[in-house]
């Protein structure tokens, strides 16, 4: 008997999961959605959000799903193009390792379009949340290869998030939509052909990657509802000779990675929770300034900083140098090593670092720029050797009465070696949504949220969200589109 396609696999363990529920994962399923929420709500002022809310407001459609911020309802898959968007724009989304990706913001979006337009349960959204996010991470961890010690996908320069979310949200899509196995599996199929998404823009600019997890989550719902419509997909299209893996990863990519223990052991716990709105390379870095700075380390009292990271993480977060000592933006500051470590000691906001850290403004400010500079940025073999299952860093401090501090951070902040709390998940929606709700609105749409695996329909939380009004209004002028 021919074993079953990876696509198959996958089809089947989506489908069983709808049937039977994923028990506790629903809760966890419930944070990732509270999350995305946040950082969406928080992402409303944007220019790459209006880009994408102009576009949609020109498609018009059948009025589905709820546009995040306008109250205004869009074809579902139009809705998940702009919410998807919002997901992602601010780099503030949630992170798997070791396969480099930012799972949340495909997912979340494209399943509740089709939740709030099939009229679906709280508890089959988080369902379908859950089995996609741990679709989309397994389809990356697949593409991680020990050799090069990173994801392939990231070494060849492709974003891994858009590419395996489109195919993780489709299956959620296909699920909130009541496909059975069969049709799941082409939806998997189509999703295949319509992934993608380049990081040069990580290096020499252009807003475009703000749309990655937009444009994901959009052919995610498209892929689920061609494949309603009869559309079929290859059946090998996972690990076919021209399938996912071979065509972006050859070689290096493992189809066995994508099902083994599927069904038994989920990778969902895993996913880190962002505590600050920047790169996830640079996190392990703030994690030892912000410790430096409660032993009483201030900028007067620094001579220099070395930052030692993972080899392959300096590309990102470190060169070129001068360039990372002295971002030209808010959003080139997010990806830069030596600017968040000076803010992180300087004292930043949230929970160490927060949005109107990364304003045009912060990113100019003389303070930073002058600890910045004093910060070089060196490969670490140690943080080699554990990377990119944990995003390491050892900051080491030489000051000007010649002692030496080092903090080495393994596990940064977020991940299950050193979780964000419930109070500290909440707290991150609250700041990022401060400008668009008042306080007792959004405890009520955290509430609901953390609530929804009781919740029969999803109605009442698109009433809570913020109307057109409010949405432009309200929200924090945060970090521009510019060059960087």
């Amino acid at each position: 008997m021919t074993a079953p396609t990876v696509a198959r696999q996958l089809a089947e363990f989506a489908a069983t999961a709808r049937e039977t529920g994923v028990g506790e994962f629903r809760d966890d399923a419930a944070r990732r959605v509270l999350d995305v929420l946040g950082n969406s709500l928080a992402a409303l002022r944007t220019p790459a959000a209006a880009s994408v809310r102009a576009v949609v407001e020109e498609w018009s459609g059948k009025p589905e799903s709820t546009a995040l911020g306008s109250g205004r309802r869009h074809p579902a898959a139009a809705a998940a193009l702009l919410n998807g968007t919002l997901a992602h724009a601010m780099d503030f989304d949630d992170t798997q390792l070791p396969s480099v990706l930012h799972p949340s913001a495909s997912v979340v979006p494209a399943a509740l379009a089709v939740a709030e337009a099939a009229g679906a349960s709280g508890a089959a959204l988080l369902d379908a949340v859950a089995v996609g996010i741990e679709i989309t991470v397994r389809l990356g961890m697949a593409g991680y290869s020990a050799e090069l010690g990173n994801s392939v996908f990231f070494e060849r320069g492709q974003h891994a998030t858009a590419i395996c979310g489109t195919v993780g949200a489709a299956v959620a899509a296909a699920m909130l939509t009541g496909l059975e196995a069969d049709g799941i599996a082409h939806a998997v199929g189509i999703a295949s052909s319509m992934g993608s998404g380049l990081l040069e823009a990580n290096r020499t600019g252009g807003t475009v990657k703000r749309v990655h997890c937009g444009w994901a989550a959009h052919s995610a719902v498209t892929a689920g509802s061609l494949a309603e419509h009869g559309l079929t997909g290859p059946p090998t299209v996972i690990e076919g000779r021209f399938g996912l893996l071979q065509a972006f990863c050859g070689e290096y990519g493992d189809p066995a990675v994508v099902t083994a223990g599927l069904g038994e052991h989920w990778e969902l716990p895993g996913v880190f929770f962002k505590p600050y709105p920047c790169n996830h390379f640079t996190h392990a870095g703030i994690d030892a300034a912000l410790r430096l700075r409660a032993d009483g380390v201030t900028a007067d009292l620094i001579d220099t900083l070395v930052l030692g990271a993972p080899t392959p993480v300096l590309r990102t977060i470190g060169e070129p140098t001068e360039s990372k000592r002295r971002p030209e933006s808010g959003y080139h500051a997010a990806f830069s090593g030596p600017y968040t470590v000076a803010a992180a000691l300087l004292g930043g906001g949230g929970l160490g670092l927060f949005h109107e850290d990364f304003t045009d403004a912060a990113a100019a400010d003389p303070r930073r720029l002058a600890l910045a500079a004093k910060v070089e940025c060196v490969p670490d073999a140690h943080c080699d050797s554990i990377f990119p299952y944990q995003f390491p860093a050892v900051l080491t401090a030489h000051l000007r009465d010649g002692r030496t501090l080092v903090e080495r951070v393994d596990v940064n902040r977020g991940g299950p070696g050193n979780p964000l709390s419930a109070e500290e998940l909440t707290a991150k929606f609250r700041l990022n949504t401060a400008e668009v709700f008042d306080a007792e609105r959004a405890g009520k749409v955290a509430d609901l949220v953390l609530a929804l695996p009781g919740h029969a329909d999803l109605s009442g939380l698109f009433e809570l969200l913020p109307s057109t009004d409010e949405g432009r209004r309200g929200a924090r002028p945060v970090i521009p589109d510019s060059a960087r």
